[in-house]
């Protein structure tokens, strides 16, 4: 089993990113997805989730109408489209693949916005 992110970087404030994370070795269309991040002393926390088929997303206030989560079961990729980014928002962003008895995360990408 894998998940790899990539699309992290160092971007300006006002700038935007977009996140990709990648799964393997299960069958990626019957696992709720999620986006998380951890910035430095803090605890991880959700940034976006979307149900199996994609039919449905959740999102952390801090980012609603900025980021934007979105899936492709045909490529098993999930992906965080983030617009309008903030110094706050920089973190390490993970992903996180779920069922009631399962969980897998990715190792993370670094996202850094900074003038």
């Amino acid at each position: 089993v894998q998940l790899v992110e990539s699309g992290g970087g160092l971007v300006q404030p006002g700038g935007s990113l977009r996140l990709s994370c990648a799964a393997s070795g299960f069958t990626f269309s019957r696992y709720f997805m999620s986006w998380y991040r951890q910035a430095p002393g803090k605890e991880r926390e959700l940034v976006a989730s979307i149900t199996s088929a994609g039919s449905s997303t959740n999102y952390a206030d801090s980012v609603k109408g900025r980021f934007t989560i979105s899936r492709d079961n045909a490529k098993n990729t999930v992906y965080l489209q983030m617009n309008s980014l903030k110094p706050e928002d920089t973190a390490v962003y993970y992903c996180k693949a779920s069922q009631p008895l399962t969980t897998y995360w990715g190792q993370g990408t670094q996202v850094t916005v900074s003038s």
